[in-house]
């Protein structure tokens, strides 16, 4: 026979409410109760079932909605969030969607609704929409957003510092005596990418250096906008000794113009890119990056989102910034 939360509660000398409160992680339950009956959860092998908790008002699953084209992003993501999941016994929604759809907010709170969510995870462009946020919130759906910031603004968002990363990479490539560095843009609907190009700049100007309007290049977030864009450059009137993209895919589609133009790097030409995904470490040479810990920022994303749902208390660290890699894309220019 199936074991019941009766049955625990037996088990512990406790009340079925005290096993539902211990079951989901409720702070006013005192030590010795909460070790009782997870003493009586292992013995009797007890899982509660999601249609019971759905039932009795308790969180039994959360929601991870993006629009991201980078699937090393999404993964990565998925891992933080699902961990987190499964350490608290809540199942996970996936949803990828539309940002340009003049539904999406409508969509995404049939979607929690109908799956009966207790709440979503937002990463960019979704978590940087202010409609759809002020839509959730007309609706009283929990959520936490990831944004590119160095402050979390409220307790429902995780920041990554991008401005002071991309300063530090801009920085190492000047102290490595570049002046002519070139600029490649990621999707301007991107607060990561604004952030990115706005540390670029900043640096520059720090250095007193003037950016050439003809090095900074419009794109997008992926491996073809790096070739079109390195090709643009690489046959200009100003060639670059440096390019900063603003991914990793990006400096990856550099890399391979660079290649097929015959321009040897980073001898030639030094290139960075943003991220540390699996193509700054496929590509040859290795690209010189900086490391978003995109799965650690996730798991606090979906411990921040519980915390919320469940009126426990917060994760504390609530901005990363990306550390400098350096490997072989780069060298000194004097």
């Amino acid at each position: 026979m199936r074991v019941t939360m009766m049955d625990v509660a037996q088990l512990a000398g406790v009340s079925s409410k005290t096993v539902s409160r211990v079951i989901n992680k409720q702070s006013y339950v005192c030590s010795i109760k909460v070790e009782k009956v997870w003493q009586a959860i292992k013995e009797l092998n007890y899982h509660p079932s999601a249609i019971a908790r759905q039932l009795c008002g308790a969180p039994s699953s959360i929601g991870f909605v993006y629009d991201n084209p980078n699937s090393h992003y999404i993964i990565e993501c998925q891992k933080g969030i699902l961990e987190i999941c499964l350490q608290e016994g809540l199942e996970l929604f996936i949803r990828p969607c539309k940002a340009s759809s003049s539904t999406l907010s409508d969509d995404i709170v049939t979607m929690v609704r109908r799956s009966h969510m207790a709440g979503v995870v937002l990463t960019p462009p979704l978590s940087e929409m202010s409609s759809l946020l002020a839509k959730l919130d007309e609706e009283n759906i929990c959520y936490v957003k990831i944004t590119s910031g160095n402050s979390s603004d409220d307790n429902r968002t995780v920041c990554i510092d991008d401005f002071n990363a991309a300063s530090e990479l801009t920085q190492y490539l000047i102290d490595l005596g570049h002046k002519e560095i070139a600029f490649l843009q990621g999707d301007k609907s991107h607060g990561s990418a604004q952030q990115r190009f706005s540390g670029y700049l900043a640096k520059l100007s720090d250095n007193k250096i003037c950016p050439n309007e003809d090095l900074i290049v419009d794109g997008i977030f992926s491996f073809e906008s790096g070739v079109e864009g390195a090709f643009k450059l690489l046959t200009g009137e100003n060639i670059p000794t440096a390019i900063f993209a603003c991914n990793d895919e990006i400096a990856a589609g550099c890399l391979f113009t660079a290649a097929f133009m015959g321009i040897s790097v980073p001898e030639k030409l030094s290139i960075v890119g943003f991220e540390d995904s699996p193509f700054s470490r496929q590509t040859l040479p290795k690209l010189t990056t900086a490391k978003q810990s995109t799965e650690l920022v996730a798991k606090t994303a979906a411990e921040l989102l519980i915390s919320l749902i469940r009126k426990n208390s917060q994760p504390q660290d609530r901005v990363f910034t990306p550390q400098l890699i350096l490997r072989d894309s780069t060298c000194s220019n004097e």
